[in-house]
């Protein structure tokens, strides 16, 4: 068996943004191997960064890094389909896939078709792939995507496969400390905001007559070291809060307790109010300095900056506040190199 990675409590998401081509993740986690990487987050986007085809492409790269999902839908997949792709790359792996799962975007699904999820679909979906990776027969099952008369993936399974949720709200962090083995908090929460999501779910798992330890909680954390060219920094702090703030801005002002009139402000300017798309996808440098002074300094605050020992410092933090682990968001394994040498030393 391959050795296990020396950071497990570290991980990345790989292909992070938007990528010119999925190629550029095998690359990747060879790298976050190197490093000793535990963890290797996935996330969706409908062009090139198709969850299926991807985590089967990792799975078979790697030897000892987790995979997980950060997430899909369990609404774009016959329940099927997605507990079969999971009972794959669980036995492919040996044991190293965590089907990890999301709301997603209600514009877009609106647009697309696609039902939204609910807390309790999510809930409800979670305790159905259990039942089906332990073999069992579930009949006339209903959901928001449709209802099935018969459900059965292998009767011989006794399939241990973790599931992973994205988590922002009480009422999901409440149900992810229940059902679900990890839990991914949003980049850019504040200390306060961390330390609370991190109690609910510890509460909510012990209540549920679960052991909070076996529920890991991971901080989606910006690492963005200053060793990185100013541009791309600009991309990766001030171009990705502005698209979250695009996509839903209320959520991040409501979960962090910030201003909800300097969210105002920014929707309402020419420049963002028009601008055609995301901006960390679509934005030049200087479209991101054009919207940059939109942004108080205190919103992009919690994040790991500066030189290497510096993001370490941070990092550590995150981990002080009673996470799990931590993910560093918006960095390759190669723009991170500095900061893990760091941190193992």
């Amino acid at each position: 068996m391959p050795a296990s990675p020396t950071h497990p409590e570290l991980g990345f998401y790989t292909l992070a943004g938007a990528p010119k081509s999925p190629r550029d993740m095998l690359g990747e986690l060879a790298h976050a191997e190197q490093l000793g990487l535990g963890t290797a987050f996935i996330s969706e986007r409908f062009n090139i960064k198709e969850a299926g085809a991807l985590t089967g492409a990792a799975i078979g790269a790697t030897s000892n890094i987790n995979i997980i999902t950060g997430a899909t839908n369990h609404t774009t997949r016959h329940p099927i389909v997605s507990a079969s792709w999971a009972s794959t790359l669980h036995i492919m792996s040996d044991g190293r896939f965590s089907l990890g799962l999301g709301r997603g975007i209600d514009a877009m699904f609106k647009a697309f078709g696609m039902p939204l999820a609910t807390t309790e679909s999510l809930e409800n979906f979670a305790i159905l792939m259990r039942r089906l990776w332990n073999g069992e027969t579930v009949m006339n099952y209903s959901d928001v995507t449709g209802t099935y008369p018969v459900l059965r993936l292998d009767p011989s399974f006794k399939l241990d496969i973790p599931l992973s949720i994205t988590a922002f709200g009480p009422q999901t962090l409440e149900m992810a400390g229940r059902s679900y083995d990890n839990v991914i908090l949003h980049t850019f929460f504040t200390d306060e905001t961390t330390e609370r999501a991190v109690k609910i779910v510890k509460r909510s798992a012990e209540k549920a007559g679960r052991d909070p330890s076996s529920v890991k909680v991971w901080s989606c954390f910006a690492t963005i070291g200053d060793h990185i060219d100013p541009a791309l920094r600009l991309k990766k702090t001030v171009g990705r809060l502005a698209t979250y703030l695009q996509a839903y801005g209320d959520l991040m002002v409501r979960t962090n307790n910030w201003d909800p009139a300097v969210l105002k402000r920014f929707r309402e300017d020419d420049f963002v109010r028009t601008f055609p798309g995301a901006l960390d996808a679509k934005g030049t440098t200087e479209d991101l300095e054009r919207v940059a002074p939109l942004i108080p300094e205190e919103w992009l605050a919690p994040s790991a900056s500066g030189t290497p020992q510096q993001c370490v410092a941070a990092v550590k933090n995150q981990l002080a506040l009673g996470c799990d682990g931590v993910i560093m968001h918006g960095a390759t394994p190669e723009e991170l190199e500095p900061i893990v040498k760091a941190y193992s030393a």
